[in-house]
């Protein structure tokens, strides 16, 4: 018996006591109290792009889409050594070029010697998931961006901390707006993660407030498209819608919405891409083509419009986007990780020296 206790008295003190949340269980707090960044209009769902009941004459297809959080994040200071979530989504399911973490889940980066960096995801469960986002954090107070779900809704997020420990909604890190009109790739498929798709990428690499308007498969140039980006107030309009436009559309819309953005914002730079050219169009001859049509028009569409007068309108041509040794997509359209990497060094210097003059920086 004796041999018995003073093994377990032995196993006991190799167990040493641990920071944990249930020594210091947690508390929740509104996500709604802290700072929310990213979005193009104030909304009445704070989580949602668009208050889209306001707007009737948006195509269906991108009313759906404007329901979506991509590119929204949380902006929050706090001491805690612990992190949780807890939130709900819709009852979509998970698409096939997408990851869970990042069509549903949350992505939390840290603010560290003055860079942000990832800190930890929130993986979705259930419909609604209650989970732990970073454990055993350093003392002492940190700044914290939370990134949403970049495919679907969400509703009642809540950021656990422990009992003990304060929490006060953070200060908007990024300066000035620069509002992004694309395609899926825009959106963020096929990033791993919402830190990850392309306009929040830029944010975190220039300190300039890129906002993401992806509408996955649908950004066409509608009218009503471009009469809503022109009631967003930027300091500049990136359009990279030339993914989803076929080459009649891109040749009869192109101008409207130019020349709309133009007229409700005459000093605002307006820049131009490209496609990113696709790599299954390297096998498949009419993908190719497309694409090449795309942005044969797209360039078309531009030298018009200079010779119109149009002034501050810039072009970003897609030659190297995803580097050369086609290992940068999902699933040939979409970027991976490496990919959007790749795509975000391409176009950041030409972005910034476009911005710069004028004191965009």
């Amino acid at each position: 018996m004796k041999s018995i206790y003073f093994s377990l008295v032995f196993l006991c003190l190799l167990v040493k006591p641990s920071y944990s949340q249930n020594a210091n269980p947690a508390r929740f707090v509104k996500a709604a109290d802290m700072t929310i960044i990213g979005k193009m209009i104030q909304t009445r769902n704070i989580y949602q792009s668009l208050d889209t009941i306001d707007y009737p004459r948006l195509p269906a297809a991108v009313k759906r889409l404007l329901t979506m959080s991509a590119g929204i994040a949380v902006s929050f200071k706090t001491d805690s050594r612990f992190l949780k979530a807890k939130w709900c989504n819709s009852k979509s399911k998970v698409g096939s070029n997408m990851t869970a973490i990042a069509q549903k889940g949350l992505d939390l980066y840290v603010k560290l010697n003055g860079k942000w960096q990832f800190c930890g995801v929130g993986k979705p469960l259930e419909q609604c998931t209650e989970t732990s986002l970073v454990n055993n954090l350093m003392e002492g107070q940190k700044e914290f961006l939370l990134y949403l779900p970049l495919y679907d809704e969400i509703n009642d997020l809540e950021i656990g901390i422990s009992s003990h420990s304060t929490i006060t909604a953070g200060t908007i890190p990024f300066k000035s707006r620069i509002l992004i009109y694309g395609s899926s790739i825009l959106h963020g498929a096929s990033a791993s993660r919402s830190g990850l798709a392309y306009p929040a990428i830029l944010s975190r690499q220039t300190g300039l407030n890129f906002i993401n308007m992806g509408l996955s498969g649908s950004a066409k140039m509608e009218k009503e498209v471009a009469d809503l980006i022109a009631k967003i107030d930027a300091d500049a309009y990136i359009l990279d819608c030339v993914p989803n436009s076929s080459p009649e559309q891109i040749k009869s819309r192109t101008d409207y919405l130019v020349q709309t953005i133009r007229n409700s914002h005459p000093k605002a730079p307006i820049i131009i891409m490209q496609s990113l050219i696709r790599e299954s169009g390297y096998v498949d001859a009419v993908i190719g083509d497309r694409v090449r049509l795309q942005n044969e028009e797209i360039k078309s569409q531009f030298l018009n419009l200079q010779k119109k007068g149009v002034k501050d309108l810039y072009f970003i041509s897609a030659e190297n986007f995803l580097g050369n040794d086609h290992e940068g997509t999902v699933d040939g359209t979409h970027p991976n990780d490496l990919g959007f990497y790749r795509f975000t060094e391409d176009i950041r210097p030409k972005l910034l020296k476009i911005l710069a003059k004028y004191n965009i920086k």
